[in-house]
């Protein structure tokens, strides 16, 4: 359904969405829409360095306790 759509269609929803919301109503959703996704992408980073703390916490060390003081 969508590949019958040219550029004038697509020029003609533009212009609609534009007089039916006006500029300043899409300009504030779009910035909405950026903030939303800069979230997004700082969650999963957040989370991506939380995983690899807890992996490193959990990591132990296997050196048998004779050799420890060797070293």
């Amino acid at each position: 359904m969508l590949n019958n759509i040219g550029p004038m269609g697509l020029l003609l929803i533009a212009v609609v969405v534009l007089v039916l919301f006006g500029r300043g109503k899409i300009s504030s959703l779009m910035g909405e829409v950026g903030k939303g996704i800069t979230a997004f992408k700082k969650g999963v980073n957040d989370s991506t360095a939380e995983l690899e703390d807890d992996k490193s916490e959990s990591a132990r060390d296997v050196t048998p306790e004779e050799t420890k003081d060797k070293v």
